[in-house]
Protein backbone atom coordinates (compact mmCIF):
# COMPACT_ATOMS: atom_id res chain seq x y z
CA UNK A 1 0.00 0.00 0.00
CA UNK A 2 2.92 2.78 0.58
CA UNK A 3 4.57 1.06 -2.24
CA UNK A 4 1.92 1.86 -4.62
CA UNK A 5 1.56 5.56 -2.87
CA UNK A 6 4.98 6.42 -3.42
CA UNK A 7 4.82 5.23 -6.74
CA UNK A 8 1.75 8.06 -7.54
CA UNK A 9 4.52 10.19 -6.46
CA UNK A 10 7.21 9.84 -9.22
CA UNK A 11 4.90 12.00 -11.93
CA UNK A 12 6.40 16.05 -10.93
CA UNK A 13 3.97 18.53 -12.17
CA UNK A 14 6.41 20.85 -13.88
CA UNK A 15 10.49 21.21 -13.19
CA UNK A 16 10.35 23.84 -10.79
CA UNK A 17 9.49 21.39 -8.32
CA UNK A 18 12.37 18.75 -6.87
CA UNK A 19 11.17 14.81 -6.61
CA UNK A 20 13.54 13.61 -3.35
CA UNK A 21 12.13 9.97 -3.79
CA UNK A 22 13.20 10.49 -7.81
CA UNK A 23 14.86 13.14 -8.86
CA UNK A 24 18.85 13.55 -8.12
CA UNK A 25 20.13 17.05 -6.74
CA UNK A 26 23.11 17.17 -9.08
CA UNK A 27 25.33 19.93 -7.08
CA UNK A 28 24.33 18.73 -3.42
CA UNK A 29 23.42 14.83 -2.89
CA UNK A 30 25.82 12.64 -1.75
CA UNK A 31 25.76 10.44 -4.69
CA UNK A 32 23.25 9.30 -7.51
CA UNK A 33 21.81 6.97 -5.09
CA UNK A 34 20.34 9.84 -2.89
CA UNK A 35 16.80 9.42 -3.95
CA UNK A 36 16.68 5.48 -3.06
CA UNK A 37 17.82 6.53 0.17
CA UNK A 38 15.32 9.57 0.78
CA UNK A 39 12.34 6.69 -0.73
CA UNK A 40 13.58 4.15 2.13
CA UNK A 41 13.84 6.46 4.83
CA UNK A 42 10.56 7.87 4.16
CA UNK A 43 8.91 4.04 3.53
CA UNK A 44 10.10 3.36 7.01
CA UNK A 45 8.47 6.56 8.36
CA UNK A 46 5.17 5.82 7.20
CA UNK A 47 5.30 1.55 7.91
CA UNK A 48 6.15 2.25 11.81
CA UNK A 49 3.21 4.54 11.66
CA UNK A 50 0.33 2.60 9.91
CA UNK A 51 -2.25 1.19 12.28
CA UNK A 52 -1.85 3.32 15.17
CA UNK A 53 -0.71 7.02 14.13
CA UNK A 54 -3.83 9.73 15.61
CA UNK A 55 -2.80 12.41 14.43
CA UNK A 56 -1.69 13.97 10.23
CA UNK A 57 -0.33 17.45 10.48
CA UNK A 58 -0.66 18.62 6.82
CA UNK A 59 1.98 22.00 6.01
CA UNK A 60 1.67 23.36 2.56
CA UNK A 61 5.22 22.18 0.51
CA UNK A 62 8.24 20.22 1.09
CA UNK A 63 11.28 22.58 1.97
CA UNK A 64 14.75 22.09 1.07
CA UNK A 65 15.97 22.35 4.63
CA UNK A 66 13.61 19.32 5.31
CA UNK A 67 11.86 16.68 2.99
CA UNK A 68 14.22 17.62 0.03
CA UNK A 69 17.36 15.60 1.98
CA UNK A 70 15.43 13.47 3.99
CA UNK A 71 12.77 12.46 2.50
CA UNK A 72 10.53 13.14 4.99
CA UNK A 73 7.94 16.24 5.46
CA UNK A 74 9.23 18.58 8.12
CA UNK A 75 11.60 16.56 9.22
CA UNK A 76 15.44 17.71 8.70
CA UNK A 77 19.12 15.93 8.12
CA UNK A 78 20.24 17.31 11.32
CA UNK A 79 17.43 15.90 13.73
CA UNK A 80 17.89 12.46 11.55
CA UNK A 81 21.88 12.80 12.53
CA UNK A 82 21.36 13.48 16.02
CA UNK A 83 22.10 16.81 16.53
CA UNK A 84 18.88 18.37 17.78
CA UNK A 85 19.19 15.94 21.15
CA UNK A 86 20.69 18.30 23.44
CA UNK A 87 18.76 21.55 23.05
CA UNK A 88 15.26 20.41 21.81
CA UNK A 89 15.65 16.77 22.80
CA UNK A 90 14.82 15.16 19.39
CA UNK A 91 16.13 11.65 18.84
CA UNK A 92 16.83 9.71 15.24
CA UNK A 93 14.41 6.88 16.66
CA UNK A 94 11.90 9.19 17.32
CA UNK A 95 11.63 9.67 13.31
CA UNK A 96 12.18 6.01 12.73
CA UNK A 97 14.22 3.05 14.32
CA UNK A 98 14.08 0.42 11.10
CA UNK A 99 16.61 1.32 9.83
CA UNK A 100 20.02 3.59 10.10
CA UNK A 101 19.04 7.17 9.08
CA UNK A 102 21.56 9.05 6.40
CA UNK A 103 22.18 12.30 5.42
CA UNK A 104 22.23 12.65 1.09
CA UNK A 105 23.44 16.28 0.85
CA UNK A 106 26.81 16.54 0.65
CA UNK A 107 28.94 17.38 3.87
CA UNK A 108 30.45 20.23 2.53
CA UNK A 109 26.81 21.79 1.98
CA UNK A 110 26.01 22.02 5.68
CA UNK A 111 28.56 19.96 8.13
CA UNK A 112 26.02 18.53 10.64
CA UNK A 113 23.59 18.32 7.96
CA UNK A 114 20.73 20.72 6.76
CA UNK A 115 18.52 22.16 9.53
CA UNK A 116 14.92 23.38 9.12
CA UNK A 117 12.95 25.42 11.54
CA UNK A 118 9.82 24.15 10.71
CA UNK A 119 11.16 20.93 11.71
CA UNK A 120 12.58 22.19 14.79
CA UNK A 121 9.72 23.76 15.64
CA UNK A 122 7.47 20.78 15.21
CA UNK A 123 9.30 17.85 16.08
CA UNK A 124 10.20 20.39 19.53
CA UNK A 125 6.78 20.86 20.34
CA UNK A 126 5.48 17.33 19.97
CA UNK A 127 8.92 15.95 22.40
CA UNK A 128 8.14 18.92 24.89
CA UNK A 129 4.58 17.87 24.81
CA UNK A 130 5.39 14.46 25.77
CA UNK A 131 3.34 13.22 22.68
CA UNK A 132 4.80 9.78 21.08
CA UNK A 133 5.95 10.76 18.11
CA UNK A 134 4.63 7.74 16.28
CA UNK A 135 0.95 8.80 16.76
CA UNK A 136 2.18 11.93 14.26
CA UNK A 137 2.31 11.52 10.88
CA UNK A 138 3.83 14.51 8.72
CA UNK A 139 3.33 15.88 5.31
CA UNK A 140 2.41 18.72 2.37
CA UNK A 141 -0.35 19.66 0.67
CA UNK A 142 2.11 19.87 -2.03
CA UNK A 143 4.56 17.14 -1.57
CA UNK A 144 7.59 18.19 -4.14
CA UNK A 145 9.72 20.80 -3.21
CA UNK A 146 8.78 24.26 -5.12
CA UNK A 147 12.77 25.88 -5.63
CA UNK A 148 13.03 29.20 -7.44
CA UNK A 149 14.60 28.53 -10.73
CA UNK A 150 16.87 31.57 -10.76
CA UNK A 151 18.26 30.94 -6.91
CA UNK A 152 18.64 26.87 -7.29
CA UNK A 153 18.14 23.92 -5.56
CA UNK A 154 18.69 25.25 -1.94
CA UNK A 155 15.75 28.32 -2.10
CA UNK A 156 12.12 27.76 -1.32
CA UNK A 157 8.71 29.15 -2.92
CA UNK A 158 5.16 29.55 -2.43
CA UNK A 159 3.73 26.76 -4.58
CA UNK A 160 1.53 28.09 -7.49
CA UNK A 161 -2.46 27.24 -7.50
CA UNK A 162 -1.76 24.78 -10.22
CA UNK A 163 0.72 23.06 -7.87
CA UNK A 164 -1.46 23.09 -4.51
CA UNK A 165 -4.13 21.72 -7.63
CA UNK A 166 -1.99 18.84 -8.71
CA UNK A 167 -0.97 17.84 -4.97
CA UNK A 168 -4.51 17.33 -4.35
CA UNK A 169 -4.33 14.73 -6.59
CA UNK A 170 -2.67 12.94 -3.98
CA UNK A 171 -3.46 14.04 -0.66
CA UNK A 172 -6.54 12.21 -0.53
CA UNK A 173 -4.37 9.00 -1.38
CA UNK A 174 -2.26 9.98 1.64
CA UNK A 175 -4.99 10.50 4.22
CA UNK A 176 -6.22 6.67 2.79
CA UNK A 177 -3.11 5.37 4.34
CA UNK A 178 -4.45 6.41 7.80
CA UNK A 179 -8.41 6.09 7.52
CA UNK A 180 -8.61 6.77 11.60
CA UNK A 181 -6.28 9.58 12.24
CA UNK A 182 -7.41 13.28 12.28
CA UNK A 183 -5.89 15.43 9.67
CA UNK A 184 -4.95 18.68 10.78
CA UNK A 185 -4.08 21.70 8.44
CA UNK A 186 -0.91 23.54 9.61
CA UNK A 187 -1.67 26.59 7.78
CA UNK A 188 -4.32 28.46 5.93
CA UNK A 189 -3.13 26.81 2.37
CA UNK A 190 -3.23 23.12 3.47
CA UNK A 191 -6.77 24.21 5.25
CA UNK A 192 -7.80 25.36 1.54
CA UNK A 193 -6.98 22.11 -0.05
CA UNK A 194 -8.60 20.11 2.41
CA UNK A 195 -11.55 22.20 2.65
CA UNK A 196 -11.98 21.24 -1.82
CA UNK A 197 -11.38 17.74 -1.09
CA UNK A 198 -14.47 18.03 1.88
CA UNK A 199 -12.14 16.89 4.78
CA UNK A 200 -13.22 17.69 7.91
CA UNK A 201 -9.84 19.54 9.80
CA UNK A 202 -8.52 20.63 12.44
CA UNK A 203 -6.58 24.16 11.62
CA UNK A 204 -3.69 25.33 13.23
CA UNK A 205 -1.31 28.08 12.81
CA UNK A 206 1.94 27.59 11.07
CA UNK A 207 5.13 28.04 13.04
CA UNK A 208 7.32 29.94 10.50
CA UNK A 209 7.09 33.46 10.43
CA UNK A 210 6.72 34.37 14.14
CA UNK A 211 4.14 31.62 14.71
CA UNK A 212 5.47 29.43 16.68
CA UNK A 213 4.23 30.68 20.19
CA UNK A 214 0.73 30.16 18.55
CA UNK A 215 1.21 26.85 16.97
CA UNK A 216 2.46 25.29 20.60
CA UNK A 217 -0.14 26.80 22.13
CA UNK A 218 -2.93 25.24 19.69
CA UNK A 219 -1.08 21.72 19.81
CA UNK A 220 -1.03 21.62 23.44
CA UNK A 221 -4.86 22.73 24.27
CA UNK A 222 -5.29 20.01 21.17
CA UNK A 223 -3.59 17.40 22.80
CA UNK A 224 -5.67 17.92 26.23
CA UNK A 225 -1.38 18.26 27.19
CA UNK A 226 -2.68 21.45 29.83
Amino acid sequence: MINSFIEQLKDTPNSNLFNPWFDVDPQHDVSRDAPLIRKRQFETYLAERMGRASWLFIAEALGYQGGHFTGIAMTSERILLGHQEEKYGVLPDHVFRGIQPERTSLKKVNPLGMSEPTATIMWGALIDLGIDPYDVVLWNAVPWHPFNRSKGFLSNRTPTQPEMDAGLDLLKPFLNLFPDAQPIAVGRKCEESLEKLGIEHIQVRHPANGGAPKFRSQVKKLMNKG
